[in-house]
């Protein structure tokens, strides 16, 4: 069945080196203090985590404005959470997929989605440029152009979001 939903991925940047330098107790307290974040501000704007991958996750929402304003509330609080030292790096997308065996989604916005993830740098949030328009007004989109990600045929226009992409643009 195909269904169109937005995606996102989260990751914290630098996890792996912070485990080797403060050693498995602190990280298992750092992820424990992340998910506490994500889960009180996924349920704020109703969006589904929709699974954990480590030190990150993966989110699905039937509307892109309640998921664009999630991420970028997420990335602030984050940012303000004294046990979190690590930044995120966010990449978001959006369009129709494949349900697939219930609670799966498979096609082209989930691929894009973590891919523009791992593309993106500490505190930037990279989405398609289409999902720019259902933003909230005080959180502009700066245009990054065409990129090209790892596993498309065409470069994508890939759009900045937020606050933090005002300071670094």
């Amino acid at each position: 069945m195909r269904v169109e939903r937005f995606f996102a991925f989260v990751d914290l940047c630098g996890f792996t080196s912070f485990v080797e330098e403060h050693g498995d107790e602190s990280s298992v307290a750092v992820l424990h203090e992340f998910r506490a974040v994500i889960r009180g501000v996924a349920s704020d704007h109703g969006v589904r985590v929709a699974k954990w991958l480590g030190d990150g996750a993966m989110f699905v929402s039937t509307e892109p404005a309640p998921l664009l304003r999630m991420v970028l509330e997420l990335d602030e609080r984050v940012a303000s959470t004294p046990g979190l030292t690590l930044a995120l790096h966010v990449g978001i997308a959006g369009g129709l997929v494949i349900l697939f065996e219930g609670d799966d989604y498979i096609g082209k916005p989930v691929n894009l989605a973590a891919r523009l993830c791992d593309a993106a740098e500490a505190h930037e949030v990279l989405a398609e440029a289409a999902l720019a328009p259902h933003l909230p007004d005080d959180f502009p989109a700066y245009s990054s152009g065409d990129l090209a990600i790892p596993g498309f045929v065409a470069p994508i226009p890939v759009v900045r979001l937020g606050v933090r992409a005002r300071q670094t643009g």
